[in-house]
């Protein structure tokens, strides 16, 4: 088979390139004046109609916001999206331990109508298949690597695993963690609750997803990657990296094969 007709069918396999998100109903949702004091203080460190536009949010979308905690983000994404999408806001039992709370004032009395909550542990997070246009996972994806006393091991493969099938052929994940120092890989999850940008970068392309881009929006050159992210000098305040990867259609590796030969 010809080179070119091949990459043409990779082309075409790989799903649509991400849209440009919706800024303005975004923006729209950041400024809903029900909100509470608490997020719009947050908004300052976050850029949420930035990251958000970045990451190609729209109405009508489906999204799961993955170890999502109280909730700051679903409730953004579920006024995005509105009564023709819907947002899962999943969170394993320590994440429940630790952000429970907060979670139920957030979403008491159906105030936010499209969003389902999922209480699920990472090796089974029960989000479905090829129903996903978007996974959110906001300081969220070392979490999967951590070590602890109260946290179970998780089989990162499954993880992965479900993050790649969950998705539309063309579904992005959306990454944004606390930058460790390059070659660290994972070593220091368990000790500043940061990861290495590369090791990401390789593991989402192992599971087969294209890396789709990255932004410099949360980008802090004066963090040197050394404090933990709960250090009070530090805290949202860290060097963060802004990835997005696309979820591939099965047959693009075949094809890749085809391309080797």
């Amino acid at each position: 088979m010809p080179r070119a007709l091949v990459v043409s069918l990779l082309l075409a396999l790989a799903g649509p390139a991400p849209a440009a998100g919706d800024r303005a109903a975004i923006a729209q949702a950041v400024a809903a004046p029900d909100r509470s004091a608490a997020d719009r203080e947050r908004d300052a460190a976050e850029k949420p109609v930035e990251v958000l536009g970045f990451f190609g949010v729209q109405p009508g979308m489906q999204i799961a916001d993955v170890m999502s905690g109280g909730g700051y983000y679903s409730e953004i994404l579920a006024r995005t999206v509105g009564p023709t999408g819907t947002v899962i806001a999943q969170n394993n039992a320590p994440y429940v331990a630790y952000a429970g709370k907060e979670a139920n004032r957030r979403f008491a009395g159906g105030r936010l109508a499209n969003v389902r909550r999922v209480n699920s542990e990472l090796e089974d997070m029960k989000l479905g298949e090829g129903t996903l246009d978007l996974i959110l996972l906001v300081m969220a994806y070392h979490d999967a690597y951590w070590i602890g006393e109260d946290w179970p091991t998780v089989d990162t493969d499954k993880f992965m695993a479900q993050l790649y099938a969950a998705l539309k052929p063309g579904g992005i994940v959306a990454v944004v963690d606390h930058i460790a120092p390059a070659g660290s890989g994972i070593t220091l999850i368990d000790k500043l609750h940061r990861i290495d940008p590369e090791f990401v970068r390789a593991e989402f392309q192992r599971f087969g997803f294209v890396f789709d881009g990255e932004s410099d929006l949360l980008r802090n050159p004066a963090d040197e990657h050394t404090k933990e992210v709960f250090d009070e000098s530090i805290r949202r305040k860290t060097d963060r990296f802004v990835y997005r990867f696309r979820k591939q259609d099965q047959r693009v590796q075949g094809f890749s094969r085809l391309m080797q030969n």
